[in-house]
């Protein structure tokens, strides 16, 4: 079994900066593993592309979780009418 690229516990940790880093250094990882398949060379690992999507698809969606936090507005207490 091929271990993940990043864990949840460590993308929680990162900075927003890092995760787009992290997103890019892996899209270009990831378009370079595409393009050796396509060519038809020997693929080293089979489950890197899975792997490689999976982490991306992690750190965007934690990214989108940080961007509602900060766009949501406070909560105000609902008062009942009576």
């Amino acid at each position: 079994m091929i271990m993940a690229v990043l864990r949840k516990s460590e993308i929680k940790k990162m900075s927003v900066e890092d995760m787009e880093k992290n997103v890019h250094d892996f899209l270009l990882e990831l378009a370079k593993e595409r393009a050796s398949i396509a060519v038809g060379a020997t693929v080293t690992s089979p489950g890197r592309v899975r792997e490689l999507r999976k982490a991306i698809a992690r750190i965007k969606t934690r990214m989108n979780e940080l961007k509602r936090v900060k766009k949501a507005p406070a909560k105000t207490e609902k008062v009942d009418k009576k």
